[in-house]
């Protein structure tokens, strides 16, 4: 991805948000658009400052981290969301992804995984933290049968599959087919969200076992 992420920090811990924002600051094409204490503000702030990232505590006062990334994915589909949170129960992630967050990982991760996973969501692709991703997949991964997987994809969606299927990043996508960046990195999240995979692999996999790609 090229150019710098913008991400709104929001958590209700004032010495933890400020930890993130600082963490965020000093990292090379990362920068903070601005911050929130609460559900409510969240919301508002993504869509006055629309961020490429929110990255999302799930307890919040006065509004809480799901229906607030429902409210922000609703009005700005563009805004990837990555809850950063200390629940860690199926139930809790499962709330998450439904409200459309693209990525989940704990408070106890590590400041470069914390990075990476904003790069990943900035990108337009998912991340979880590898104990989530594996239960996870695990309750998906018969879900979809095979003949389904592909028909729920717009045309230009398949394109656009078949495009990553080829190696292709986002940046060469949007130049091939002129288009914003930010418009593949939506199509990018959409075609993962219907195909219930996290990252470019899987979908490729689902794509080369469907007949929509060839392997080369």
């Amino acid at each position: 991805m090229f150019g710098t992420v913008r991400v709104l920090v929001v958590d209700d811990h004032p010495v933890f948000r400020e930890a993130l924002c600082a963490l965020l600051d000093g990292t090379d094409g990362m920068a903070v658009a601005g911050k929130a204490a609460d559900g409510h503000t969240a919301v508002a702030l993504a869509r006055q400052l629309e961020p490429d990232v929110v990255l999302m505590d799930l307890n919040l006062p006065d509004l809480d981290g799901v229906e607030a990334t429902r409210r922000i994915v609703a009005a700005g589909p563009h805004t990837g969301v990555l809850m950063l949170t200390m629940f860690e129960n199926e139930a809790a992630v499962f709330a998450a992804m439904r409200a459309g967050a693209r990525g989940y990982l704990l408070k106890g991760a590590r400041n470069e995984q914390i990075i990476r996973a904003v790069r990943v969501i900035g990108d337009g692709e998912a991340i979880f933290s590898p104990a989530i991703a594996t239960r996870v997949l695990s309750l998906l991964g018969t879900a979809v049968p095979r003949d389904e997987s592909f028909p729920r994809l717009t045309a230009r969606e398949k394109e656009i599959m078949q495009l990553i299927a080829r190696g292709m990043g986002n940046a060469s996508i949007a130049d091939l087919l002129v288009l914003s960046q930010k418009t593949v990195r939506n199509h990018v999240s959409h075609i993962f969200r219907k195909l219930r995979v996290t990252d470019r692999a899987q979908a490729i996999a689902k794509a080369k076992e469907t007949g929509i790609a060839r392997s080369e």
